[in-house]
This record gives structure tokens, sequence and C-alpha cells, in this order.
């Protein structure tokens, strides 16, 4: 077992088995695409845009040349969108980049279950895969500081960041409709409670405390909805610290940007590749996920992006800025946190609620 088994093992959550068994004959082989496989078909990606996007269609270049597919990139990938596609009968995508729910929340409904005798999912750490999606991605979310700000007395914790007395100054967060239990989790820890105490049945009370604290603080807050506006805001120094994804981070950073991050309990993220149910070949789909978890396609990704690839035999070549963002070493590890994913999934519904009230309310 090499080390970025071993570490990104240890950190990450595993989704459920998927109920295909692999057949006996023509076994799928993770990143193998046969040649001419898709000639004339065209698919659709639908993601995230930015240099997310970018280093998802890079590596999925061999992909395109061998099948022979035309591959279309759509970068406004929402939920709300999918839901409308699927319900009308009229899917227009044909994989979509999820957040670390919707493979569960939506499971059958909207996304449909994978077939596991066309896509190799043995190269997955500790085959981390849900019924209906596999990762697209590692990566974490940071506490990006302005340099310029506090250079000469950082902040050094999550508790930092939302003590604007100690540490005065504009913060940016989160204000996309998607419920984020991860920042939740974060506020509830800055205000001091145990994790052990974090997850009582009710959720409802620790969600509005959590959400009770950001809207205290409001007139410190600037909100982000997506990853291009994170990145503007470290660019033109807008805030001087920023909840970021560590992709958008790196890039900022290597634009110029006069900030740097803090490690300490940095927050894993966790989000899949799936596909829409009712999508008109899903054959065809299901080729592009098997496709995209290959060795050498997480390795041209992770080096695009900074990235951690989501092959446990990956080796991506990376230096400067991008290895210094890097999620998947030893050492980031150990700083990692992780959020409790079904114990967000079991209270989606109540998060949900409570979130959409307090976007609506800034």
């Amino acid at each position: 077992m090499n080390k970025l088994t071993i570490a990104v093992s240890s950190i990450f959550l595993l989704g459920a088995a998927c109920p295909y068994p692999l057949t006996a004959q023509d076994k799928p082989v993770a990143g193998e695409t046969k040649e001419g496989l898709l000639k004339g078909k065209t698919l659709t990606f639908a993601s995230w845009g930015g240099i997310l996007q970018e280093g998802q269609i890079a590596a999925l270049n061999d992909f395109v040349a061998k099948s022979g597919v035309k591959l279309l990139s759509d970068p406004t990938f929402e939920l709300a969108k999918l839901r409308s596609q699927v319900q009308s009968k009229n899917v227009q995508w044909d994989v979509v980049h999820t957040s670390e729910y919707d493979p569960f929340i939506h499971c059958g409904t909207l996304l449909q279950k994978l077939n596991l005798s066309v896509i190799d999912a043995s190269k997955l750490p500790n085959g981390h895969y849900s019924d209906c999606g596999v990762p697209a991605l590692y990566y974490g979310t940071v506490n990006m500081y302005s340099i310029k700000k506090y250079g000469d007395n950082p902040p050094k914790s999550w508790a930092d960041f939302f003590d604007t007395e100690k540490f005065p100054g504009v913060r940016a967060i989160s204000g996309a409709t998607a419920p984020n239990g991860g920042l939740i989790e974060l506020v509830l820890l800055a205000d001091g409670v145990k994790k052990e105490d974090m997850f009582p049945e009710d959720a409802g009370p620790m969600i509005d405390r959590a959400l009770n604290k950001l809207r205290a603080k409001r007139d410190n807050f600037i909100f982000w909805t997506s990853g291009a506006q994170q990145q503007q805001i470290m660019e033109s120094g807008e805030a001087d610290m920023i909840m970021s994804w560590t992709g958008r981070a790196m890039t900022a950073v290597k634009n110029g940007a006069k900030y740097a991050p803090v490690w300490n309990d940095w927050l894993v993220n966790k989000d899949y590749l799936a596909i829409p149910a009712g999508v008109k070949d899903p054959a065809a789909s299901s080729a592009l996920l098997n496709a995209y978890i290959g060795k050498q396609a997480q390795e041209i990704f992770s080096e695009k992006t900074s990235y951690s690839p989501v092959n446990v035999d990956a080796q991506p070549k990376v230096e400067g800025v991008t290895k210094d963002f890097l999620t998947s070493t030893p050492e980031r590890i150990k700083q990692a946190y992780s959020p409790n994913i079904q114990y967000w999934v079991k209270n989606y519904k109540v998060m949900n609620a409570k979130w959409a009230e307090y976007i609506s309310g800034y």
C-alpha cells in the first residue's frame, strides 16, 4: 500500500458499496478506453468552471482522442438546473460534478445508480464511492489571510477567523444556496463546542447556534457564491480573511495575491461525479467516469489544479505553489478536519431549511 493510499484512506469518508458486481469477462480498467468506442457521440460534462474544470477537461483529453467522442464542457452546474432537466425529461448533461451530499440524498431520483460492470472502482481509496457517484477530487477549504494585514500576527485557527475583535477586518464566507455542514461545524468549534457534543439527535438547536453566531457578525462578512468570486476577492484584496477552496487559493497566489493559508484544521471536502437520471446514453457516461478515475488522468488533473488525485496509484509531479497547496501529503493529513457528512445527510432537510432562511436574510 503506497503513502497516498494510507494518507487519503485515513481521512476520507467511505461511501456505501455499489450493488453491481463485476462481471467475469471483459472487466473494465480505470483509465483505459477502447479506440473509437464513442465515435460520433457527444457528451456534455457539467462542473463548476475555472481551474477545476480546466483540469478536469485536460484529464479527459486522452479519453476524447481514443474514444472519438465530442466532449462539451458546461461550467454552470446547479442542482436546481439538474432537477429541472430530470423532471422535464429533457436531460442535457451526461456527467455532473455534484456536492458531497447529492449522491446520497438524490440517489435514484436525480442521479442514477452506477453500474460497476463498466466502471473500475478498484483504484479508489478503500472503495470510496457511493451508489450514485465516484469521487471527483480531494481538496480542502482553508482560511486564506492577507499577509499585508496580518503579516506580523497571523491567525492560527478557525477561532481566529471568527474572532473579529482580536483580528479585526473583513471576512469572506460562503453565501451559496447549498447548505454547508462543514462551515456549521467550524463555527461551533470556534464557539467552544466539543466535537463529541456537536451531533445531537435533534440537529436544529446546534444549527441555530452556529447560524446565529454568523448573523451576529454580519457587518464583518462579505459573501461569495462561486470559486471565481473567491479568487477575485483575494486578487483584489477585498477581504482580509477568506474561507477558500484550495485550488482557487492556489490560483490566486499564483496570480500575485498576497495571501497565505492557515492549515490547522483545514476542512476536508469530497465532491462526486455522477450520472443524471434519464441520461440518454448511460454507458457512454459511465465510460467517461471510468476514464476520469484512471491513474494518468488523475495525475494530469492534480498537476493542473493542485487538487489531490482520487486514484491511489497516481503520482502527480507538482512543484512550487501547486505543491504547497496539495492536500494529500502526510503533513496535511495530520492537520485535516473531516466534517460528519453522514450526520448532515441524515439531517439534510432541517439543515437546508435553516440555511435557506439564513441566506435569504443577509
